[in-house]
C-alpha cells in the first residue's frame, strides 16, 4: 500500500495540475493590470474614471457571468468550463494586440480593448468556479480548504508574475507584443489541461440559484467588503504611484501578491484550528491596517508596507468563509454555490474601479484607499456579528 507521505503528494501535485489554470487566467489578468491602465490614461487619452471602467468591466462581466458557468460546471462537468475559459482568454490576447495597432484612432482601439475586457471577464469566471470545483471534485472532503486556499495562491501568485511580466513585455516590444504572449501561454495552457482527468459530475437534485444566493449570501457580503482593497490597489495603484512622484508602481501590486501567497503557505491551517470567523477577524484588522497606511503614506516605502499588509489582510478571508459557505449546500449545487459566492468577489471589484475613479476625480487617489480601509471596517463589524449569531445558534442547539 502507498504511504501517507506518497499519497500526500500525489494529491498535492494533482491540486496544483489543476489550478495552474487559475494561475494562467490570473497571469493574463495581471499583465494588463499595471500597463493598460497608463496606457489608456496617457497614450489614448482617456480620463481616469474612463480608466476605472474599462479596466473594472472584466471583473463586473465576471460577475454577471459566474453563475451561469457554476451551473454549467454542475451540468456539463468542471473540465469542459475551464477548457472554454482558457480559449477566451486566449482570445483576450489577440484583442488587446489589435487594440495596440489601433494606437492612432483612439475610439477603434478603446472598442479593442472593451471586447477584451469582456472576454477576460468571461473566461475568468469560466476559469474561477470551474478550477475549484474541478479540484474539489477530485479531492477528498477534508481537502477542500486546501483546494481553496492554493487556488488562490496561483492566482494571486499569477498576479505578482504578472504585473512586472506585462510591464517589461510592453516596454520592451510594445502593448502588442503582450497580447500576443497572453494568447500564446493561454493556448498552451489549453493543451495541457486535456490532458488531465475530470472531476465527476454530481447526481442529485438542482437547486434554484436564488435558494443557493441566500445560503451564501452572508458569507459573500462580508467578502466583498475585504475585495474593495484588492480592487483599489488593483486598478489605480500605478497611477496613485504616478500622481506621488515615485516609481516602480509593479512593485506595489507584486508586494501584494506576495503578501497574499506567504500568508497562505504559513497560515492556511489555521482554518482549521481556529474556526473561519476568528481567522476572518484578524484578517480584516491587518487589511484595515495596510489600507490606512497607502491612505497615509509619504513615501513609497510606506505604501509598499501598506500593500504588502493588504495582502496580508485579504489572504485568508476567501478560504476562511467560503469553506463554511460551501458546506451549506449540497455536493450537487457545489458549482453553483462557489459561484455565488465569487459573485460577491466580483461585484466588489467591478464597482470599486468606476467609483474609486469618481472619488479620485473630486479627492485625489489617496482618497480612494481611505474609502477602502473604511469598507474594511464594515466588513470587520459584519463578520463579528455573524460569528456572533453563529456562536448563539450552537449554543441554543446544544
Amino acid at each position: 500500500m502507498p504511504s501517507d507521505s506518497n499519497t500526500s503528494l500525489t494529491q498535492n501535485l494533482r491540486i496544483i495540475a489543476i489550478v495552474s489554470s487559475t494561475f494562467v487566467s490570473m497571469l493574463c489578468i495581471g499583465m494588463t493590470l499595471t500597463v493598460l491602465p497608463p496606457w489608456i490614461h496617457d497614450r489614448l487619452g482617456y480620463a481616469s474614471i474612463t480608466v476605472g471602467a474599462v479596466i473594472s468591466l472584466q471583473f463586473l462581466v465576471t460577475l454577471m457571468t459566474r453563475p451561469f458557468s457554476g451551473r454549467l460546471a454542475d451540468l456539463l462537468g468542471a473540465k469542459r468550463i475551464v477548457l472554454s475559459g482558457l480559449v477566451g482568454c486566449a482570445a483576450s490576447g489577440v484583442f488587446i494586440a489589435l487594440a495596440a495597432l489601433f494606437e492612432s484612432q483612439p475610439g477603434p482601439a478603446l472598442a479593442c480593448l472593451i471586447i477584451s475586457r469582456v472576454l477576460l471577464g468571461v473566461s475568468q469566471g469560466m476559469i474561477g468556479t470551474g478550477t475549484l470545483s474541478w479540484g474539489i471534485g477530485l479531492m477528498p472532503a477534508p481537502l477542500m480548504g486546501k483546494v481553496i486556499s492554493w487556488n488562490g495562491i496561483a492566482g494571486y501568485g499569477a498576479l505578482a508574475l504578472g504585473a512586472p511580466l506585462g510591464a517589461v513585455i510592453a516596454g520592451a516590444q510594445g502593448v502588442a507584443a503582450m497580447g500576443l504572449v497572453i494568447a500564446l501561454v493561454a493556448l498552451m495552457a489549453l493543451v495541457t489541461s486535456l490532458k488531465r482527468p475530470a472531476s465527476p459530475i454530481v447526481s442529485g437534485e438542482r437547486a434554484p440559484f436564488r435558494r443557493v444566493f441566500r445560503v451564501v449570501a452572508p458569507y459573500g457580503l462580508t467578502l466583498a467588503l475585504s475585495a474593495i482593497g484588492y480592487g483599489v490597489i488593483a486598478t489605480f495603484i500605478t497611477l496613485y504611484y504616478a500622481d506621488k512622484g515615485w516609481s516602480n508602481a509593479a512593485l506595489g501590486l507584486s508586494a501584494f501578491g506576495t503578501a497574499f501567497i506567504v500568508a497562505r503557505l504559513l497560515f492556511a491551517n489555521t482554518i482549521t484550528r481556529f474556526g473561519g470567523y476568528r481567522v476572518t477577524l484578524v484578517c480584516f484588522m491587518v487589511e484595515l491596517a495596510g489600507l490606512s497606511m497607502l491612505w497615509l503614506a509619504e513615501s513609497s516605502s510606506a505604501a509598499l508596507i501598506g500593500a504588502t499588509l493588504t495582502g496580508l489582510g485579504v489572504s485568508l478571508i476567501y478560504p476562511a468563509l467560503g469553506v463554511v459557505a460551501v458546506a451549506k449546500i449540497s455536493a450537487s449545487n457545489r458549482s453553483a454555490a462557489l459561484g455565488a459566492y465569487s459573485v460577491f468577489l466580483d461585484a466588489a471589484v467591478g464597482v470599486t474601479g468606476p467609483a474609486a475613479g469618481v472619488i479620485a476625480g473630486y479627492f485625489g487617489y489617496s482618497a480612494i484607499f481611505l474609502a477602502a480601509a473604511l469598507g474594511s471596517l464594515f466588513g470587520l463589524v459584519l463578520c463579528a456579528g455573524l460569528f456572533e449569531n453563529s456562536r448563539r445558534r450552537r449554543a441554543r442547539s446544544a
